[in-house]
Formats: structure tokens, C-alpha cells, sequence
């Protein structure tokens, strides 16, 4: 360690203390110079003196109120060999990722036939499924095509993307892993905000564009009728609901929109691009690796976003705990199936900017409005007021 530390001077980082860590060590200091500067000069003088290439993160370390500057060392060839142990790039993570692609595109199906009215065809029902599965695509191949540029653009290798079916709305997102370290800050926040953010922005445009060629409202030729009990007791879907218009008044009357015993029609692009929106919501709770969590991290740092992932996971069982199937599964999912932190960014001391923080803000805005509780989902909201599109564009 005391041949390492020799390493470490004015013009690069200035340690003061050093701890081991495993097979490298923490070494407590403040930094000199920009990162990009530094980096490349530690890791050659550090590699010669320890004989062995090695990897390094510039993070920093909180104790008594005090917030310290470290760079950790680590063996290159140990932490390669920790990101390969748990690749997904692999023939079964890729036959996997297949499969729950099929599985997605069998529930997307199963749903729409849910919505479907009485006595309907089966050419009713492609008619139907066609456009909820070219929306549910186009929301689905924007984002992954975003997400994979802004990866790209930062030299962060992603696993396959695996879908996460469910039979209650179709598909739940797309999950994937990071395979390479990731440099900064930057890139732990605009890879998960890409996908994000390009998901709300096709939402919103099927949605919006499918309402208005629908002038009527009434869901057009091919309209899924919306049944209450697919809000009932279920606040995360209210905002749909509150969007395409309720069954019925609290009196217990019909409105006029919507079809006894049948539900509200709606047409099926419209909804897929209602859905996405919720969907993308979802993705965005600050729970370990969900794409909210990811974002929390790199906004907030570890120990906080570890704090957001439990109170969020709390919030979900006590949605659970009141009947709401969704935030039963989604827990369980968020929690065990994407748990945990993510991967350390190999620079975590340079600032994201004000920029980054408004954007965070603005997708916790809108990510909080989609799901803000509606009691049980099947009546006119106080809080959002009358459904926005009951009225004429």
C-alpha cells in the first residue's frame, strides 16, 4: 500500500490515508486536476508499481458529517472477471430474451381480448390487437433505440433487453444490465432518462394523435371497451381511466360515453400509448435497478437512492395490502428481480449540473401525477378535475 500511495501526488490526487480493500485498496484525499487528466496518469504509474493493470473510481466517502474524496484501486483483471460472471450476453440470455419477447406478445394479445365487445369476430379481434401491438412496438423499439445510441455514446456495453410480461397490462418495460463499467455520473443518469423520456414522448404522441383523429371520442370502428373493473381498486391505473373518462357517475349512472355492461371505448392505439405512458411511470419508481433507481443514484448518490428504494417498496406493499394486484406484482418484481444498487460509476466526484437535476425533476413530476391514487379508480378525480379529453380539441 505504501508503494501505491507514492503513486498518488500534488498534480494528480493528494492522499492523505490509506485503507485496503480486497486486493486493492481506498486511498482518502482530495482530488487536483479534472478526472479526465487524472485517470490516465494514476493508472499507468499504479499499474508499474503493482505490476498488474488496474481500475479506478473517484468517489466520495461520507463519516461524521464529513464528506472526503477517495479513489478506490482495484486488479483490472478481477473486476472483468466479476462483470463476465454475471453477463447475460450469452446464447441463453439471448434465447431468454427471445422467449420473453413471445411470452410479451402472447399477454399484449390476451389483454386486448379482454376489452374486446360482446359477440365480437375473430376479425374484430385482429383489427383490434394489430394497432395495440404497433403502438406497444413503436414505444418499445424508440426507447430501445435511444437507450442503446446514449449507451453507445458513452462506451457502456448493455445486455440483451428482456421484456417483462404481465396479463394485466401487457408489458410491464424492458429491463437489461450493464455489462462494462460505467465512466461517470453522466452516463448512470442519460442511459436510463433516454429510455425514459423517448418512451413518455411516443406515449404521448400515439395518444395524443389517435384522440384526435378520433374526434368523437368513442373509440373509432375498432374501439376496446374499457371495463371499470380493470381501474377498480387499482390507483396506478387510474390515470387512464381518468384520461379516457369514467363508466359512471358516483351515483352509480352510466354516462353517456360509455356502454353498459360493456365499458368505455377507447380507441386501441390510444391506449396502448395511455398504458405506455403508465408503463414508463412504473419504470421510473426509485427502486434498486429500475430505471427510476438508476436515476435516483446517479442524482441523490447510493445512500439516499438505497433509502428511495425502501420507502418506495413500502409504498407498493401497502398498495398491495389494499388489493391492487399491480403494486403486488410490481413489488415483488422491483425488489427481488431488480433489487439492489448498481454499479458504482468509475467517476462519482464530478457534478451532473442543474440541467440534469431539472430533467429528474420533471420525470418525478410527471411520474407521480401518472400515479397519483384515484381512490378506487372508477369515479371523477378532485385532484385532477374532469377528464381532459371529454371535451373537444
Amino acid at each position: 500500500m505504501v508503494q501505491l500511495k507514492s503513486c498518488f501526488g500534488y498534480d494528480t490526487f493528494f492522499a492523505v490515508d490509506v485503507r485496503r480493500f480486497g486486493d486493492g485498496g481506498i486511498f482518502i484525499g482530495n482530488l487536483r486536476k479534472p478526472i479526465e487528466e487524472v485517470r490516465p496518469r494514476l493508472e499507468k504509474k499504479i499499474a508499474e508499481a503493482a505490476g498488474t493493470e488496474v481500475t479506478l473510481w473517484f468517489m466520495e466517502e461520507r463519516s461524521d458529517d464529513i464528506t472526503k474524496q477517495v479513489c478506490m484501486v482495484q486488479p483490472k483483471a478481477e473486476i472483468e472477471l466479476q462483470l463476465e460472471v454475471t453477463r447475460l450476453s450469452t446464447p441463453w440470455g439471448y434465447l431468454s430474451a427471445v422467449a420473453l419477447a413471445v411470452t410479451t406478445f402472447g399477454t399484449i394479445a390476451l389483454m386486448s381480448g379482454f376489452f374486446l365487445k360482446p359477440g365480437a369476430s375473430l376479425d374484430d379481434y385482429v383489427s383490434d390487437v394489430i394497432p395495440l401491438f404497433g403502438g406497444f412496438l413503436s414505444i418499445l423499439g424508440v426507447s430501445e433505440i435511444a437507450t442503446r445510441l446514449t449507451a453507445a455514446r458513452y462506451g457502456v456495453k448493455l445486455s440483451p433487453s428482456f421484456l417483462v410480461p404481465s396479463n394485466w397490462t401487457g408489458c410491464l418495460g424492458v429491463m437489461n444490465n450493464y455489462e462494462s463499467l460505467l465512466p461517470n455520473k453522466k452516463a448512470l443518469f442519460d442511459i436510463p432518462v433516454a429510455r425514459t423520456a423517448s418512451a413518455y414522448l411516443t406515449s404521448v404522441a400515439l395518444a395524443v394523435s389517435a384522440f384526435i383523429a378520433d374526434g368523437s371520442f368513442n373509440g373509432g370502428e375498432n374501439a376496446l371497451f374499457i371495463r371499470p373493473e380493470f381501474f377498480y381498486n387499482n390507483p396506478l391505473l387510474s390515470f387512464v381511466q381518468q384520461v379516457i373518462g369514467p363508466y359512471a357517475d358516483e351515483l352509480g349512472n352510466v354516462l353517456p360515453n360509455a356502454v353498459e355492461g360493456v365499458g368505455v371505448p377507447v380507441d386501441p392505439l390510444a391506449f396502448a400509448g395511455l398504458l405506455g405512458i403508465v408503463v414508463t411511470s412504473l419504470n421510473l419508481l426509485p427502486v434498486g435497478r429500475l430505471e427510476g433507481g438508476r436515476v435516483a443514484q446517479a442524482l441523490f448518490g447510493r445512500r439516499t437512492a438505497a433509502l428511495l428504494s425502501f420507502g418506495t417498496s413500502l409504498l407498493l406493499g401497502a398498495g398491495a395490502v389494499g388489493g391492487s394486484v399491480l403494486c403486488l406484482a410490481w413489488g415483488l418484481f422491483a425488489t427481488f428481480i431488480r433489487g439492489g444498487e448498481e454499479i458504482p460509476a468509475q467517476d462519482e466526484i464530478t457534478p451532473l449540473g442543474s440541467e440534469r437535476y431539472a430533467w429528474g425533476f420533471v420525470l418525478a413530476v410527471v411520474c407521480l401525477l401518472t400515479l397519483f391514487p384515484n381512490g378506487g379508480g372508477t369515479y371523477s378525480s378532485s385532484f385532477l378535475g374532469e377528464p381532459f379529453f371529454r371535451g373537444g380539441i
